[in-house]
C-alpha cells in the first residue's frame, strides 16, 4: 500500500484544486498532510523536510528567475499603454482592402503582443475587448470570431520571451544535470532559457503561418461588405506605431541570440524599453503606474508563491519513493521512450485542463524530466513540445484556460459553444504542428546547434 502513496498524493492535490483552493497552498498543504501522517506512521524520513530552507534559498539565488518580474513588468506596461489598440487600428487600416485582412491583423497584433507580454490571460482578455465588437461588426462569424482571438492569446506560451519558456527552461536545466548525473556523467552538459528561446522561434513562426493560412482561405467574414478599407494610416503613422515595439522585441531577443545579453539582462532591457514607450505615449499617470507596479507584483508573488509550494510537494513525493515508482514505470513501459513520451504528453495534456503552466512546470516536470532525459529526449525539443501542448490544452473545450478568459469578456449572446466550436480548428492546426515536431526533431533543434553551436 505505501508504494502507491505518491499517486495518492497527485491524486488529492487534483481534486483539491477543482474544489478551488488556491494553488499553492494546496501543494504545500498537501504536501504537509501527507507528510505529517507519514511521520505518524513511520512511512516518511523528515530529513526531506529538513532540506526545503535550502530549496526555498535556492530559489533566492537564482538569477535565471529575475527574468519573471520583469518580463511580467514589461508586458503589463505595453498592456496599459494602449499600444496594442493603436497597432490593431493601424494595421486594420493597412489591410483593410484585403478580403480577412482585419483577421489577419489580429493575428500579427495577438502574435506581437504574445512576444511582448508572454502571458495567455492578459493576451485573450486584451484581444477580446478590442478585437471581439469590431469582428463581428465587419461581418465575421461569432465562432470564427472568438476562435482566432482564444488562438492567438494563447501564443503567448511558445513565441519568446515567454514566460512559460522561462520557467521551462530552468527546470530543464536541472533536470538535465541530474539525468547525466544518473547516468554517470560527472561533468554535464547544459541546457539554458536562451536555448529554449531559439528552439522556439522555428515552431512559433510556423504556427503563426498556420494560423494565416487557415485565416485567409476559410475564415472569411460573411457580410459581402465586411473588411471595408477605412482610410489608410500614412506612411508615417505606420511607422510610428509599428516601429517602437517591433525594436522592443528585437532588442530583446536580438541581444540573446548574439550572446550579448542573457534573458536575465534581456528581460531588464525590456522592462525599461516597456516603461520608455509608455512614458513617451503619455500614457502613464501615476495612478496607472501604481496599478501595473500591483499588477506586477500580484502575478511575481503568485508565481513564486506556487514554485515554494511546488517544491515542498516534490520533496515529500520523493520521501514517500514517488520518483522510483515512476521511474520503473517508464523503463517498464511498452514502447520504450516513444511510449513514455506519449504518456507523459497525454497526462500533461490533461493536467493543463486545472493546472497552469506554472505548476505543470514546477511540480510535473521535475518528477517525469530527469527519467525522458535519460532516455535520450533532447531537452530543447522536450521543452518546446511541452510548451505546445500545453497551448492545446489551454485551447480545448470544456475546461480550456483561455475560453475562460474569453468568457468572461465576451458579450452575454455570444453562445459558449460558439467559442467551443471556433476553437476546433486551431486545435487541430496546433496538433499538426506536434506531430510535424515529433517527425522532424530538427525544427527545433537545427536553430540552436546554428546560433550555439
Amino acid at each position: 500500500m505505501a508504494e502507491w502513496i505518491p499517486l495518492l498524493m497527485f491524486a488529492t492535490v487534483c481534486l483539491t484544486l477543482l474544489l478551488g483552493y488556491p494553488v499553492a497552498l494546496t501543494l504545500s498543504g498537501t504536501a504537509l498532510l501527507f507528510a505529517g501522517a507519514g511521520l505518524l506512521g513511520g512511512q516518511f524520513d523528515n530529513a526531506y523536510l529538513h532540506a526545503l530552507p535550502n530549496r526555498v534559498f535556492g530559489v533566492m539565488e537564482n538569477t535565471t528567475l529575475i527574468a519573471v518580474p520583469l518580463f511580467v513588468l514589461m508586458g503589463v506596461l505595453l498592456e496599459k499603454s494602449k499600444l496594442a489598440e493603436e497597432l490593431l487600428s493601424s494595421m486594420a487600416a493597412l489591410l483593410g482592402g484585403l478580403r480577412g485582412g482585419l483577421a489577419l491583423s489580429v493575428l500579427l497584433v495577438g502574435a506581437l503582443l504574445a512576444a511582448s507580454t508572454g502571458i495567455v490571460g492578459a493576451t485573450v482578455v486584451t484581444m477580446g475587448l478590442m478585437s471581439l465588437p469590431t469582428l463581428r461588426a465587419r461581418g465575421y462569424s461569432d465562432s470564427a470570431a472568438t476562435g482566432m482571438i482564444c488562438a492567438t492569446g494563447t501564443l503567448g506560451q511558445i513565441i519568446p520571451p515567454s514566460i512559460a519558456l522561462v520557467l521551462l527552461g530552468d527546470i530543464l536545466s536541472t533536470s538535465y544535470q541530474q539525468a547525466q548525473l544518473s547516468m554517470g556523467i560527472f561533468n554535464p552538459k547544459t541546457v539554458s532559457v536562451g536555448d529554449l528561446f531559439v528552439g522556439a522561434l522555428v515552431p512559433g513562426a510556423l504556427l503563426v503561418l498556420f494560423y494565416a493560412f487557415y485565416l485567409l482561405v476559410f475564415a472569411r467574414p460573411t457580410a459581402e461588405a465586411a473588411d471595408a478599407a477605412e482610410q489608410r494610416p500614412s506612411a508615417l503613422q505606420l511607422l510610428a506605431t509599428l516601429l517602437p515595439p517591433v525594436v522592443l522585441i528585437v532588442a530583446v531577443l536580438g541581444s540573446i541570440l548574439a550572446g550579448a545579453a542573457t534573458p536575465t539582462e534581456a528581460a531588464g532591457v525590456g522592462a525599461v524599453g516597456a516603461l520608455l514607450l509608455a512614458l513617451g505615449k503619455r500614457q502613464l499617470s501615476g495612478a496607472r503606474l501604481r496599478e501595473v507596479l500591483r499588477n506586477t507584483v500580484e502575478v511575481t508573488s503568485m508565481v513564486f508563491l506556487i514554485l515554494i509550494g511546488a517544491a515542498l510537494f516534490s520533496l515529500v513525493f520523493r520521501g514517500f519513493g514517488g520518483e522510483e515508482l515512476v521511474s520503473h514505470y517508464f523503463t517498464n513501459m511498452p514502447g520504450g521512450t516513444t511510449g513514455a513520451l506519449l504518456v507523459v504528453m497525454a497526462v500533461i495534456f490533461l493536467l493543463g485542463f486545472i493546472l497552469d503552466f506554472i505548476e505543470i512546470t514546477y511540480v510535473v516536470i521535475p518528477i517525469v524530466g530527469p527519467i525522458l532525459l535519460a532516455m535520450g529526449v533532447d531537452p530543447i525539443w522536450l521543452g518546446v513540445m511541452v510548451a505546445i501542448n500545453l497551448q492545446t490544452s489551454f485551447l480545448t473545450p470544456p475546461f480550456g484556460f483561455a475560453l475562460f478568459y474569453l468568457r468572461g469578456v465576451a458579450p452575454a449572446d455570444i453562445p459558449t459553444a460558439a467559442i467551443y466550436r471556433g476553437v476546433l480548428p486551431f486545435i487541430v492546426i496546433q496538433l499538426l504542428l506536434l506531430a510535424l515536431l515529433a517527425i522532424w526533431p530538427q525544427l527545433v533543434t537545427w536553430l540552436p546547434a546554428q546560433v550555439y553551436g
